[in-house]
C-alpha cells in the first residue's frame, strides 16, 4: 500500500460546504468500479481548530494512476486548494509502522 497525508487549513467557505463536496468524492470513489477496494480514503478535521488531514492509501501506482486520470479526482484536488487557506495544501508520503487489525 502506498499512503499519503493531506495537510491544510480550512478558510474559505462554510465547513458544511466543504463537508457534502469531501462526501460527495468518497461517493464517487466507492462508485468507480476501478478503484473500489484499491484506495482508501479518509478525512479527519482537528477539532480545537481548522486543521484537517487527509489520509489516502492506494493499493498499488496503477490505482495512482487511475485516481489521477479521473475528471471527479481533478475537481476535488482543485476544490480543496480554495477552500485551503492561502490554497496552502501539503502532500506528504507517510508509511505504516505499525497498525492494529482494524
Amino acid at each position: 500500500m502506498k499512503y499519503s497525508m493531506i495537510k491544510y487549513q480550512f478558510a474559505n467557505g462554510t465547513t458544511d460546504d466543504w463537508h457534502r463536496e469531501v462526501a460527495r468524492f468518497v461517493a464517487a470513489l466507492d462508485g468507480d468500479p476501478e478503484l473500489k477496494g484499491r484506495i482508501s480514503y479518509r478525512v479527519m478535521k482537528n477539532r480545537d481548530d481548522a486543521s484537517y488531514f487527509h489520509l489516502a492509501a492506494a493499493a498499488d501506482d496503477a490505482a495512482v494512476k487511475t485516481l489521477q486520470s479521473r475528471d471527479f479526482f481533478k475537481a476535488y484536488q482543485a476544490k480543496t486548494r480554495e477552500v485551503a487557506a492561502n490554497g496552502n495544501v501539503t502532500v506528504t508520503p507517510v508509511e505504516v509502522i505499525a497498525a492494529t487489525a482494524a
